[in-house]
């Protein structure tokens, strides 16, 4: 049985930063949402949002991250989809994305982040007023949140054959049902 409470002791035991802990809550919220649009189990798809990235901080290197993280999750009786899709949603490993849930949470881990850096920098700070232009226009300016991947964003929208309006639309819904949460409400 997975158990969100556990799953949120395990992020914060390995995450102590808040904002990687709001970005672990915004791909929880999406792949939440991204399970109702694909008829998937939403504790599943959920709580493998939530725990992508847990041993991020601990194990930052590309030799450590997700593979340390995967190995604690399958001690701890993790099902193996999880597993599958928290290596995938890596390029970097090779693991293949086969699944639906592996295929989003490649497509809104990126993507998430993005917004969240698209968000920061409009004078309402609330996520309910970013449009998918202005993320598609910000996506083009190399320096604006030079660390996200673009390539990785574009890939998984056309790994999962989404629309990209649609898909950034989708995600700022559902990081706007959390917004309170992952402090992007605004300051209206």
């Amino acid at each position: 049985m997975l158990d969100r409470d556990a799953a949120w002791k395990l992020l914060c035991e390995y995450t102590l930063t808040e904002s990687l802990r709001k970005h672990a809550l915004g791909v929880e919220a999406a792949m939440r949402a991204m399970a109702k649009k694909y008829d998937g189990d939403p504790e599943l798809w959920g709580i493998t949002g939530l725990l992508h990235d847990f041993d991020y901080e601990k194990y930052p290197t590309a030799e450590e991250h997700p593979y340390k993280g995967v190995a604690i999750l399958r001690e701890l009786g993790y099902p193996q989809e999880m597993l599958d899709a928290i290596m995938g949603h890596a390029d970097y490993t090779g693991v293949e994305r086969k699944t639906l849930l592996a295929k989003s949470l490649f497509a809104v881990d990126e993507l998430v982040g993005f917004i969240f850096a698209v968000t920061y920098v409009r004078p309402s700070r609330a996520v309910r007023e970013v449009a998918p232009k202005s993320v598609r226009k910000k996506l083009k300016q190399k320096a604006f949140a030079a660390s996200v991947n673009r390539e990785d964003i574009i890939n998984g929208m056309q790994d999962l054959e989404v629309d990209e309006n649609e898909h950034f639309q989708f995600i700022i819904d559902a990081l706007t049902e959390v917004d309170e949460t992952i402090g992007l409400a605004g300051n209206l």
